[in-house]
């Protein structure tokens, strides 16, 4: 399986690189997993919903572009899951043969229309707000858990 994680931003500090880098290489094992970084639009002196919406549908016209298979939006508004739903849900989609799993993290100003109009399921990781570095993090260690759950290994533990 396929899973590819397309999002907005480029990680800066070496410690989130360093933590990507190192869930990616675990989840080696269990599938094969592609970063697909996409630019920011700028935010200077984009004041109003009109203006926010237009930023939105810029970014979400290139993460359409990059999603395939069966997409997840990272939604705070979407559908919480344990980790043990979060890992029969992967385990469904791999067996009912879906070959790519695309997850999407928008910008600071979240998702369009658009974009949550494509994706097969809205997930919520929290209704916390987290920094989106951190939470692509967080959503590497879920993935990485859910493999884990699914092959019952001891880390979920």
């Amino acid at each position: 399986m396929k899973i590819k994680i397309v999002c907005v931003g480029k990680l800066k500090e070496a410690f989130y690189e360093k933590a990507q880098a190192e869930y990616a290489k675990m989840l080696g094992r269990f599938c094969r997993i592609v970063i697909d970084e996409l630019p920011d639009e700028p935010l200077t002196n984009v004041k109003g919903e009109k203006a926010e919406e237009a930023v939105r549908a810029a970014e979400g016209e290139r993460i359409l572009r990059r999603c395939e298979g069966y997409v997840v939006a990272c939604d705070v508004r979407g559908k919480e899951m344990s980790s043990e739903a979060f890992a029969e849900k992967l385990g469904s989609l791999m067996s009912g043969g879906s070959s790519t799993l695309t997850f999407v993290i928008g910008g600071s100003l979240g998702l369009s229309a658009g974009v949550l109009g494509r994706a097969d399921l809205r997930l919520s990781l929290s209704r916390m707000t987290l920094p989106h570095r951190l939470f692509r993090i967080v959503l590497l260690e879920q993935i990485f858990r859910a493999f884990k759950i699914m092959h019952g290994e001891t880390y979920h533990k």
